[in-house]
């Protein structure tokens, strides 16, 4: 969908001349003549202004009574004062009834010296006050949530807090009680505010009415200082700042965040996040600083894990050169790219070896891989918003990359994006959808090519043989109608090879190459899932997808690496920043891979249970706050990590390590610096040839947009593999299996948000830590005897776990889903298509 047009217009404000955009807000076109107009409850990413503080009153010529500016829009001609005497008289009336039961508690209140009403009164306050009577009081302060305390006394009543929970996240869970002087925000049932996005009316908030919990009296702002940085929790990859106080984060916020409450423009990088965090991003950087986190190296000695020198734990790790030609390594989502880049290069020219692998699912051939990321398929995250249709497929955006559920959700609100959901579990974009389907698990290449087949007929979806190919010819019906800009939104852990073939061949039809506002965008299982495939992290790629060398073949993939472990043909593991025992599918399989390994060397910030059990050698892994570096949005979009605050104990950066243990292997890296990692890297990669550190900057820079994506290398005929290719790479189309009449329910798979090292070991978020919960239909729970939340017992193949039953509305009948990636009772330990459940 075309952005909206716009018409720049010439208005007079206080005798200048300012040139703004027709039908914009009065308040922002006074801005762009570095004219200050005060409010409060105007806030441009909610959405259409409520004009509901009346600060921002102004006086426009042929209009007799004041105007509220944020909610006028500019015309040509119009001519508008903001320093006669009437504007000055309501401004000082407005800030003396807000004030009127305002609690005088600014030295103890955490908004002090960052507070707009501190700023307004001394700007536009009268400086006395006509009102000696008590000023009110309520108990104080009230937990709206375990993350949110509320001063209800100096609440103003601006609307932000409950705009973003209707209008925003759409939870709709605050609202305000009672009337008149007894307004107060509170939610509609009485319950704590426990929503993914809470924390944003921390920020939204223009007094010190809701604070956080967690930074609660902990600094003051003459105490602090800002850093920015990239949040690597999730691939949202928001741009976030720091709040740093004695080399300590003590808070997280949007980018821009104070500019944004004051009056001072969107906060965060609009491209990106559009100033929004999940809690996640907003409270898991508690794990930096907990006693739980590694920060020095640890070495096996006796069967226990022991404390030694950097020197010892060197000397111990070099004995990945003994194995040379026989080492495997994994890289987690949360390296760097130059991270990425010098452990491809350890692999492949010091040990002889390119069985590496950054993704989680099956290897791609290599011709997929490049077609997938070619510069003219790639659509961005403010297509999510403007597009005529956006198709999610396969992936929960809520749980995946939570910002991006926050996009679409505005797309569909204010731009009338359609939006069809394909998926096997029941989304929390359903509501908003206009067609939402439901594909069995491990379907997912049969319906899209069922879809596929649909977009290449005329036929009306009649007469169809299976569910797929009915509900692949309504959704063919849906995207016909549906303008020409669409935009298809994966998931890297749902779509395997075949079903990946068959997408391009939809895209193609779609005619979404080469359009602006349209294409494919993937959501990795990695936070820099995609960064780590450019810089060569792949088993049959090199840097920028390239060819591998002369003598150099190619490498086994995640999976393949586990069965060589297993046989024998693999001999030593390097794990950086992951833990497969936890992270990837067939757990019992990784278990006894890293059994076997002769060696275990890792990188890590907390002892997981595989690397707890099983590493010899463990660094201790350096934070996204402490990383100099750079990593890859999903849409293409490089960003940098900047160090916020020293290294703790004695981290090392991941990228020295590694460079490091090379020299040790026998290769001198060159690599000193991160940015001389970075400028070894951009050689390295075609489409990155020329970019610079300072071209990247504090707003990330788009490598599709530039002159050298041309570079990228073209895809082949591998790009759609044949069905005997599908299955020489595991994929099966059969729908994940049937339902027996025992009990044995299809298996399904998701992964909470909350399900990573980082929210367990955050004080602030225990209360998330997510626990095994089978979502079953009604049906199913009726026939099985089930209720919800009862125990439940899940067994396959002589492998149980434990569970506690989720009733859901919308879950297909015959289907299970289990919760992934968790400490305890993970799904991964299921390797089949079918669960016998049975109440405990």
């Amino acid at each position: 969908m075309p952005r909206p047009e716009q018409n720049i217009i010439q208005l007079t404000i206080d005798g200048r001349e300012v040139r703004a955009v027709e039908g914009s807000m009065l308040v922002d076109a006074a801005k762009q003549g570095n004219i200050e107009i005060p409010y409060f409850c105007y806030e441009p990413k909610l959405g259409a202004p409520v004009g509901a503080c009346r600060m921002c009153l102004v006086e426009i010529e042929g209009i007799p009574k004041l105007q509220t500016s944020c909610s006028t829009p500019v015309k040509d001609g119009m001519v508008v004062h903001t320093q006669t005497d009437r504007v000055h008289h309501a401004q000082n009336a407005i800030v003396e009834f807000l004030l009127v039961n305002h609690p005088l508690d600014c030295p103890v209140c955490d908004k002090g010296g960052e507070c707009p009403l501190q700023d307004i009164t001394f700007g536009w306050g009268l400086g006395r006050s006509r009102f000696i009577e008590p000023k009110r009081h309520f108990e104080k302060p009230l937990a709206l949530s375990p993350l949110i305390a509320i001063d209800r006394e100096r609440c103003i009543l601006c609307y932000r807090c409950v705009r973003f929970s209707q209008e925003i996240a759409e939870d709709y869970q605050l609202v305000f009680e009672s009337r008149g002087a007894h307004t107060f925000v509170g939610t509609h049932n009485g319950h704590p505010y426990v929503a993914p996005f809470s924390g944003n009316i921390v920020e939204l908030c223009p007094v010190g009415a809701l604070t956080s919990q967690p930074y609660r009296f902990r600094a003051r702002p003459w105490d602090i200082e800002g850093a920015g940085g990239i949040c690597t929790l999730c691939p949202s990859q928001c741009n976030v700042e720091f709040t740093v106080r004695d080399e300590k984060v003590v808070r997280v916020r949007s980018r821009d965040a104070t500019g944004a409450a004051t009056g001072g423009g969107p906060g965060g990088n609009p491209d990106v996040d559009d100033g929004w965090l999940c809690d996640k991003g907003r409270f898991a950087y508690q794990a930096i600083h907990v006693d739980e986190r590694i920060t020095q190296p640890l070495v096996r000695d006796g069967g226990s894990l022991r404390p030694v020198s950097w020197d010892r734990a060197f000397d111990a790790a070099a004995g990945l050169a003994r194995h040379r030609g026989a080492v495997g390594a994994l890289v987690g989502g949360q390296a760097t790219n130059e991270e990425g880049f010098l452990i491809g290069r350890l692999m492949r020219e010091a040990l002889s070896s390119s069985d590496l692998d950054s993704r989680s699912g099956e290897q791609l051939p290599v011709g997929l891989t490049r077609a997938l990321a070619a510069p003219g398929l790639q659509a961005t995250v403010v297509d999510l918003e403007f597009a005529h249709t956006v198709l999610v497929l396969g992936c929960e955006p809520l749980d995946d990359a939570p910002i991006f559920d926050l996009r679409i959700r505005k797309g569909v609100r204010r731009h009338g994006v359609r939006l069809a959901i394909a998926t096997s579990r029941p989304s929390a974009l359903d509501p908003n959808a206009g067609l939402s389907l439901r594909v069995a698990p491990g379907g997912e290449a049969e319906f899209l090519a069922a879809l596929d087949v649909a977009l290449a007929s005329e036929g009306s979806g009649s007469g169809y043989e299976s569910a797929a190919e009915s509900d692949a010819a309504r959704l063919a019906e849906f995207l016909r109608a549906s303008g020409e800009d669409i935009v298809i939104l994966w998931g890297e852990r749902s779509l395997g090879a075949a079903a990946l073939g068959t997408l391009l061949s939809i895209a193609e039809r779609l005619g979404l190459a080469d359009r602006p506002g349209a294409g494919l965008l993937e959501i990795p299982a990695g936070a820099n899932g995609r960064g780590l495939r450019e810089a060569g992290v792949l088993p049959g790629t090199g840097p920028g997808y390239s060819d591998l060398g002369d003598g150099v073949g190619p490498g086994r993939g995640a999976s393949q690496i586990a069965h060589a472990a297993v046989d024998g043909q693999i001999t030593a593991l390097y794990l950086f920043q992951t833990d497969p025992v936890r992270d990837l599918p067939n757990r019992a399989l990784w278990e006894d891979a890293l059994h076997r390994a002769g060696l275990v060397v890792a990188h890590a910030s907390v002892l997981t249970e595989g690397i707890a059990e099983h590493a010899n050698v463990i660094f201790p892994a350096d934070s996204y706050a402490e990383k100099d570096g750079t990593v890859v949005h999903p849409d293409g979009r490089l960003q940098r990590l900047r160090t916020a605050i020293a290294h703790p104990g004695l981290v090392r950066s991941g990228w020295s390590v590694v460079a490091e243990l090379a020299r040790r292997a026998g290769l001198d890296t060159g690599a000193l610096t991160s940015p001389m990692a970075f400028a070894q890297l951009v050689e390295a990669v075609p489409f990155y040839r020329g970019l610079t550190l300072e071209e990247v900057g504090g707003r990330g820079v788009r490598w599709p947009e530039r002159e050298a994506a041309s570079e990228m290398p073209a895809a082949d005929d591998e790009a759609r593999p044949t069905e005997a290719a599908a299955a020489a790479f595991g994929v099966s189309g059969d729908g994940g299996g049937a339902v027996t009449s025992n009990g044995g329910l299809r298996v399904g798979t998701y992964r909470s948000i909350w399900a990573a090292p980082e929210v367990e070991i955050s004080p602030a978020l225990k209360y998330t830590i997510p626990r095994q919960l089978v979502e079953l239909s009604p049906e199913d729970a009726k026939r099985l005897g089930i209720a919800n939340g009862d125990p439940i017992g899940l067994s396959q193949n002589g492998t149980r776990l434990r569970g506690w039953a989720h009733v859901r509305s919308g879950v297909p009948a015959g289907t299970a889903f289990l919760a992934d990636g968790i400490s305890e009772e993970s799904a991964n330990a299921f390797t089949e298509p079918v669960v016998e459940v049975q109440k405990s």
